[in-house]
């Protein structure tokens, strides 16, 4: 899965609403442009000011900004500017001081003249003279069409995978799904093509902004207006719909997530895999997924019915919406009874906080009524789908299973580093511990479980890899009028990296697991390393040997005659025992069906349509189980 296709990914608490009008665009200058653009430069972690080689990338950008579907341009139409020359990108860089810019103005306007010869094109797509057979991953990486013969081409694919759902849909319906289909592609058309020449370069100037946002790293985002308010809706994270996590396949939304307690996991209603293609009877194929969750979401007591396809088998499905409040921002636990004693699963989906609770607190809570309640032999901290949250939230995570010392490290744009530490003693937990990961633990998630690996407190057990987000962002929202937008536009930068008390930055790489235990995204394509142009780690000296270089001398050692007290060493107390936790796990594995056939599904290119049914068992977590007995009686028999 490709950055472009990572983007589609978006979580749904799908207000029914029409497709909409042309919305108009930020009020921006190229005065305000450059001032922007600015500001972000001054943030950055790595680029202070424009490049020949960001504008080479910012060029590749606004080319793929302006048709990220490559049905518009031919490389004849934009031969000049896919190899730009050094010439071209140092006149960039001239004309950006002077706050011009007219390359990408240009571009701009061939975007209109492709528009035009669209329209010329749309009447040549014969319905009765499609290809047959059309899968969605050949549009998976594609190239700019060489020729208007090969566009023309690309156009009745594209139909035909579309026909395809269209034909499952009554005839009333049918009509309604290409009426919306060419209103989309209007709608966007008018956008672009504004008959103002202000709202023209407005939208070009936009559309700029995006493009060299991205080209300095993958986290870096300019938002317009109604982008920002889009987005700040979804990190607030009450929502009234569903409660399901789509994937656009072109030909439909596939479900690729439910959330437990969601509307969209009661009575067992939708499943994995599932592909919606109408909702309320109105098609969604070819619509942009924000707008698909605009027609899902609606008031709490609402329904809403779901056109599906399940192999192949159409359903109509009624959800009542509800309030969405996800159990990511919350944890949950159980456990498991082992010998005389109990092992627990302590599942936490982001580290949060608010006036009357937090990560922390609640973790300790449920430690310490377990330790009252049972014999706690072990516990499985489970990272898995965990893309962070407050730091300093890990902070205090990680330290319910350390002594004191260094948590967390930072360094900023400046190159100065800030040690975050492990302050109180407040350990919960000193016994056999393991940190289930997978591809989609990310940032927060991916320092609790790295320091952890560091000081030799726990295993790192999961997919061979974490997400390898090792960075941290600010969003222009935070710092000024919460919640106002700017009329024009927000953006979040990459500010710095984070690095583990090793001195290691899970940037790019990942977490690496101590024994490799495949789950269902093992064989994605999920990660910091897989986005356009992520930002390169790097390694800051390991601070096991805290000496506090970072406090202001006046305050240091008076601190560190309280805090260098009960320091939190090294430790190799399971690292004898790894060679055969992973020797016993592989046997299992391969011993077992039910992970064969999961193994077999998730590798291949054309996987099952119920992916997730192997007898509705988590087969990760399962083995980690395993895994943590075996440790246990490998510590007690020595």
């Amino acid at each position: 899965m490709t950055y472009k296709f990572l983007r589609l990914f978006f979580v749904l608490f799908l207000a029914l609403c029409s497709i909409g009008e042309a919305k108009p665009p930020p009020q921006l200058t190229p005065h305000d442009t450059k001032l922007k653009l600015e500001e972000i430069f001054k943030a950055h972690a790595n680029y202070q000011t424009i490049s020949p080689e960001i504008a080479r990338r910012a060029i590749e950008n606004y080319l793929e900004e302006l048709d990220p579907s490559k049905t518009y341009f031919t490389t004849f139409d934009i031969a000049p500017w896919t190899h730009p020359s050094d010439e071209l990108l140092n006149f960039i860089l001239q004309e950006y001081n002077q706050e011009k810019f007219s390359v990408f103005q240009s571009i701009y306007n061939k975007m209109i003249k492709c528009i035009e010869r669209r329209e010329q094109l749309e009447p040549l797509i014969n319905l009765n003279e499609l290809p047959k057979n059309v899968d969605s991953k050949e549009f998976k990486d594609i190239s700019w069409a060489q020729s208007e013969e090969e566009l023309l081409e690309r156009l009745k694919r594209i139909r035909s995978l579309q026909i395809e759902v269209a034909e499952k849909l009554n005839q009333e319906t049918k009509q309604q799904f290409f009426y919306r289909l060419n209103k989309r592609r209007l709608l966007r058309e008018e956008e672009l093509c504004a008959t103002s020449p202000l709202e023209r370069e407005q939208n070009s100037l936009a559309y700029l902004l995006k493009a060299v946002s991205a080209a300095l790293d993958s986290q870096t985002t300019y938002f317009t207006p109604a982008e920002a308010a889009q987005f700040m809706m979804q990190v607030q994270q009450r929502l009234f719909g569903i409660g399901a996590q789509l994937h656009d396949e072109l030909n439909g939304f596939t479900i690729t997530r439910i959330f437990d307690g969601s509307p969209a996991s009661l009575g067992n209603k939708l499943k994995i895999n599932d592909r919606i293609i109408a909702v309320n009877k109105e098609p969604i194929v070819g619509m942009d997924i924000v707008e698909a969750v605009e027609l899902i979401r609606g008031p709490a007591g609402s329904s809403v019915t779901l056109t599906i396809l399940r192999q192949e088998e159409k359903l109509d499905i009624e959800i009542i919406r509800d309030e969405v409040v996800l159990k990511e921002t919350r944890f949950e636990y159980d456990y498991a009874p082992f010998g005389n004693g109990i092992i627990a699963h302590i599942h936490l989906f982001s580290f949060y906080q608010d006036p009357s609770s937090s990560s922390a607190q609640d973790i300790e809570e449920v430690i310490k009524k377990l330790k009252k309640e049972h014999q706690l032999k072990g516990i499985i901290l489970d990272l898995r789908n965990n893309s962070g949250g407050l730091l300093p939230q890990a902070v205090m995570v990680t330290g319910l299973f350390i002594k004191k010392g260094v948590v967390v490290s930072i360094k900023d744009n400046s190159q100065a580093i800030q040690h975050l530490r492990n302050v109180e003693n407040r350990m919960a937990w000193d016994g056999p511990l393991v940190v289930l990961t997978n591809k989609a633990s990310a940032s927060a998630s991916e320092i609790v479980a790295q320091t952890l690996q560091d000081y030799g407190r726990a295993f790192v057990i999961g997919d061979a890899t974490t997400y390898g987000k090792g960075t941290f962002q600010t969003f222009t929202l935070e710092n000024t009028n919460y919640g106002k937008v700017n009329p024009k536009g927000e953006f979040k930068v990459t500010r710095g990296r984070y690095y583990t008390v090793s001195g290691k930055s899970p940037q790019l790489g990942g977490v690496l697991a101590d024994v490799v235990v495949p789950g269902v995204l093992s064989q994605l394509e999920i990660g910091e390393k897989f986005s356009k142009f992520p930002l390169a780690s790097d390694q800051i000296p390991a601070v096991f040997e805290d000496d506090l270089l970072d406090v202001p001398v006046i305050h240091r050692a008076r601190i560190a005659r309280a805090y260098k007290i009960n320091l939190q060493p090294k430790v190799t107390t399971y690292a004898p025992y790894l060679e055969t936790l992973k020797k016993n796990s592989a046997q299992r594995i391969e011993n077992n069906k039910n992970y064969q056939t999961l193994i077999k599904e998730i590798s291949s290119e054309k996987p099952g349509e119920d992916k997730d049914s192997f007898g509705q068992t988590d087969l990760q977590l399962e083995e980690t189980l395993n895994l943590m007995k075996d440790l246990i009686i490998l510590l007690e028999t020595g």
